[in-house]
């Protein structure tokens, strides 16, 4: 599989890396990595190259985009034996789509840029259906941004340079964090109307159109899924619980002290602890149903 210019590498096939590939491939050859090999199978059949390991991906791609579900996985993909930075041939540009702290970006850019590559976060602001039409803040140069504008003009409808690497990090773990704040009290509020004997259906469609300032579309989209019993994920409690504690050590880490994220971080580690966690976060309003005051 050698080098080919306009090649397009994706490392990460879960809901977000799937959606990216079914959107890139029509326009883009591409190239995939992912442990999962289910994931890896769905791609191939679609007609995408499949590569051993993330050096194997640089080898291939002039641009490879990440979406992994940590820093963990960040860290071993780009700096690991047999990561991007391990590669013959580097990429000429690493984007980032994944939800990691401004702290792994600038660390890991360094790593690559001592191989001649730049690197940009890019987190997605949106649903996995949305991708075409995602937003994305930019962490990065000008220059590295204006050489990812022809794939990134494929996956969002926005996209906005917010700073220097690392930017668009801190404006991915603070939106997250307030989509934290806004999934545990609707979850709250839905389990204490079901308790305090209102219909939980028809308090969600009361509130739902009535124009009050407190609805929002997360609880549009949540709620419903709380009335309906669906946990099916969209965005799991584990995925939230870690944003949402990355949110926290980075404001903290600023020499600020805000309730409000650790009362939320509080929330989702209690879901974890319930074995709520490889569910939708609509699923926390069962912590309220599991602390319910004997009668």
């Amino acid at each position: 599989m050698g080098s080919e210019r306009g090649v397009i590498g994706i490392i990460g096939l879960g809901m977000m890396g799937a959606a990216v590939a079914d959107v890139l491939r029509g326009h883009h050859r591409l190239v995939v990595r992912d442990f999962d090999q289910a994931a890896v199978e769905r791609q191939r059949a679609a007609g995408a190259e499949v590569a051993d390991t993330a050096a194997a991906v640089a080898a291939a791609a002039d641009i490879v985009l990440l979406s992994l579900p940590g820093p963990d996985q960040v860290r071993a993909v780009v700096a690991g034996a047999d990561g991007l930075q391990a590669a013959a041939r580097p990429p000429e540009l690493v984007i980032d789509l994944s939800t990691v702290d401004p702290h792994t970006t600038r660390e890991m850019a360094a790593i690559l840029a001592e191989r001649g590559s730049g690197y940009l976060d890019a987190p997605v602001l949106g649903r996995p259906h949305r991708c075409g039409a995602w937003t994305l803040p930019v962490g990065g140069s000008e220059e590295d941004l204006a050489k990812a504008m022809p794939v990134l003009e494929g996956l969002a409808t926005r996209v906005i340079r917010v700073g220097d690497q690392g930017s668009a990090n801190m404006v991915k773990l603070l939106n997250n964090l307030m989509f934290g704040a806004i999934n545990a009290i609707t979850a709250e509020t839905m389990g204490a109307a079901a308790h305090l004997g209102l219909d939980p259906g028809l308090y969600y469609t009361t509130l739902a159109e009535s124009g009050a300032a407190s609805v929002s579309n997360l609880f549009k989209e949540i709620a419903p899924k709380m009335v309906a019993g669906d946990w099916s994920p969209a965005f799991t409690i584990d995925l939230l619980a870690k944003d949402n504690r990355l949110a926290l050590a980075m404001i903290e880490g600023a020499g600020l002290e805000p309730p409000v994220a650790q009362a939320v971080v509080r929330a989702n580690a209690a879901a974890q602890a319930a074995g709520l966690g490889s569910l939708d976060t609509s699923a926390m309003v069962r912590l309220l149903e599991a602390r319910q005051s004997p009668e």
